[in-house]
């Protein structure tokens, strides 16, 4: 699908205060890794994480994707009033119900004519969520929409770490929980304009997607816990985004790693990236990465991304972006932005 009127007017994100080392965790689980023969620094060896951040206990997404929203209003200079909609796509959530978008909506003090709603889709949500957003406002239904995403990994880590230490855990145990250790916290979100009033101009070109639900079973989370086959996730997962690079090219215009300036992907760890780059032909020094700082933080990943990327330089006017995204399920996402 392509867009021809809706443009990226604003980034927003919020980093948990909490820094927590992967050395840190490994000390937590020092007796089990010793008894299984796990070596010391393994977790950062694999993952290429060094640390993740965490909330103070009892944060709500919802308050974490406030605070990036309120980031992104306050740089647009957008009175929140003008937002038509607000697509929460967080992993996380408040409750089973309402939405988690619902608070957002009142901590923003949204119009009651706001539609809000979440989207959930794994870490594939937030680009998901800019999708539906810049079709709605392809269709004229509004002019401004808001999406936003709040992650907490601490309940998920620190359940995955007690479940570990009991002394019946074996190296199976181990592995299929490996992944859980490697997620992050973060908070974050994205103005979407009609380009009619959109004042900066980064204007979204289009979007496609592809499915491989027969891999539905590699990776299942609950609030506290998430198994993950780490090794079979990796392969199908390449395939999936490999697939879904040659739809792009077939699809969406200049799209070529000759011609991509920047990619703000979903980013798990090293070996995934290392992977996705070789088999999709990219320059690995395209890729904005802070996984090694932030760990896996699912949807908040790639806005993120997107948002460091500017602040630091490394996007110029009329840089071509690839937002690359994939998620358990298995579906994967790629879409144009030229900045």
């Amino acid at each position: 699908m392509r867009f021809t009127n809706v443009a990226v007017e604003a980034l927003g994100y919020e980093l948990a205060p909490h820094k927590i080392s992967s050395n840190w965790l490994e000390d937590q689980l020092s007796d089990t890794m010793q008894r299984l023969g796990f070596p010391k620094g393994r977790l950062e060896q694999l993952s290429g994480i060094r640390e993740r951040r965490f909330w103070d206990q009892g944060t709500r997404p919802s308050e974490v994707a406030t605070l990036a929203a309120r980031k992104a209003l306050a740089a647009a200079e957008v009175d929140p009033s003008a937002i038509g909609v607000v697509i929460n796509t967080s992993v996380c959530q408040d409750f089973l119900e309402p939405s988690t978008a619902c608070f957002v909506h009142r901590n923003l003090g949204l119009s009651p004519r706001a539609i809000n709603y979440d989207v959930r889709n794994a870490c594939l949500g937030f680009l998901n969520g800019m999708a539906i957003a810049a079709m709605m406002i392809e269709a004229g239904e509004t002019q401004y929409a808001l999406i936003v995403d709040g992650e907490g990994a601490q309940d998920a880590v620190m359940s995955t770490i007690e479940r570990l230490q009991r002394p019946e855990t074996t190296m199976q145990d181990f592995r299929d929980n490996f992944a859980t250790l490697t997620l992050g916290s973060g908070g974050a979100a994205m103005l979407l304009a009609h380009t009619s009033v959109a004042k900066r101009g980064h204007r979204l070109n289009g979007v496609v997607s592809l499915a491989a639900t027969e891999h539905n079973e590699l990776c299942l989370g609950m609030p506290n816990y998430m198994k993950t086959d780490a090794g079979a996730l990796l392969v199908a997962g390449v395939q999936l985004a490999a697939e879904t690079w040659s739809l792009a090219q077939e699809s969406l215009a200049n799209w070529s790693d000759d011609q991509i300036a920047l990619y703000a992907p979903h980013q798990v760890g090293a070996r995934h990236m290392a992977a996705t780059a070789e088999a999709l032909g990219i320059t690995p020094s395209k890729l904005y990465l802070n996984f090694p700082v932030l760990g896996n933080i699912g949807p908040a990943a790639l806005p993120i991304s997107l948002a460091q990327a500017a602040e630091t330089g490394r996007l110029n006017p009329g840089d071509h972006v690839g937002l690359l995204g994939i998620g358990s399920g298995l579906n994967c996402s790629m879409l144009s932005l030229t900045w």
